[in-house]
């Protein structure tokens, strides 16, 4: 069985990776998506979205990190996914999958299910240019605005070249909305010979029961339910091995939330360090009663000396050598 953490744009960052592959359960993660249009992207492109590359390609856990490109035209990408591969990528991973509109205008992400014959020579394309032992993998959604060409769009990736698939069960224009729909995994299962994960609305171990059960398939790929509930991925993992699942609690958490949001203060400007914990933070309150509480004292502050204090966290010591320079 496969517990992977899905690549959310905007929000599973190098930051989050950290923090949740340590809690443990998650198999391999994935970048959130790089951009390719017309040009090969420097290395310092992967610097800032994929900096584990350049530490063995694994979060500080250990947790196997994968690639994602997102983009239409088959030689570019594959030109970039090789230039990847040389950095370090073990996997490369294609979007086809991402419901934004501004990525859907481009040309990019779920709109290309409409094209499954452009599918089908991207992949060909990636797969013909990547060296021949790194494993291409895709990432789809059932449809853009409609499921008539879910099968085919799989199809299209596994006789192209992708060698695992994840299926996030709804279409683009049903975004994030419930249900999903796990039933259509079972079914593209059923087309392909490769391994197909199961993605979306999968927010507690219940919620995996169901899903295994509907779409047939042990692999998962969890997103916004692991970010609201930390150990999910470990509660699966322990379910699935017949072990007693214990839940964490807030106290395993905090400290937790209070290294994220130290690394997010090393990371970003004190304008948009705050933005970010609130993100996450938003997200636990599904969880968490203490979140809730905590949201709320957060929830209009800016100030990140005033965080640091809420969260318990020691201001770091150039800001601290800054403050006592101006008092």
């Amino acid at each position: 069985m496969q517990i992977a953490l899905a690549p959310m744009e905007g929000l599973v960052d190098e930051i989050l990776r950290d923090v949740l592959t340590r809690v443990g359960g998650i198999d391999w993660c994935v970048t959130e998506f790089i951009r390719v249009t017309e040009r090969l992207l420097p290395a310092s492109t992967y610097r800032k979205l994929a900096p584990e590359l350049f530490g063995g390609a694994r979060t500080a856990a250990g947790t196997p990190l994968r690639v994602q490109f997102l983009g239409s035209d088959p030689q570019c990408l594959a030109d970039n996914a090789a230039f990847a591969c040389s950095l370090g990528a073990p996997v490369v991973d294609l979007n086809f999958g991402c419901p934004a509109k501004t990525v859907n205008k481009s040309r990019g992400g779920a709109v290309l299910l409409k094209e499954p014959e452009l599918l089908h020579a991207i992949v060909r394309e990636v797969r013909r240019t990547l060296p021949g032992a790194t494993p291409l993998t895709a990432k789809m959604r059932l449809g853009f605005d409609h499921k008539d060409y879910a099968l085919d769009c799989a199809r299209a990736l596994a006789e192209g070249g992708a060698a695992q698939i994840v299926v996030h069960a709804r279409t683009k224009v049903e975004g994030y909305k419930a249900p999903a729909h796990w039933e259509w995994v079972a079914r593209v299962q059923e087309v392909v010979a490769v391994p197909v994960l199961a993605n979306g609305e999968v927010w507690t171990l219940d919620d995996w029961r169901r899903c295994r059960e509907i779409s047939g398939v042990d692999d998962i790929m969890l997103g916004r339910g692991l970010v609201a509930r930390p150990d999910l991925a470990r509660q699966i993992a322990a379910a699935r091995a017949g072990q007693a699942v214990v839940e964490m609690d807030w106290a395993e958490l905090q400290p937790l939330l209070a290294d994220f949001w130290r690394q997010a203060r090393r990371k970003m400007s004190p304008r948009y360090a705050p933005g970010r914990l609130k993100q996450w933070l938003a997200l636990l309150t599904r969880s968490y009663p203490q979140a809730v509480e905590l949201f709320g004292a957060l929830r209009r502050e800016s100030d990140c000396a005033r965080i640091d204090a809420l969260l318990g966290v020691t201001a770091p010591l150039a800001e601290r050598q800054a403050r006592l320079a101006s008092a």
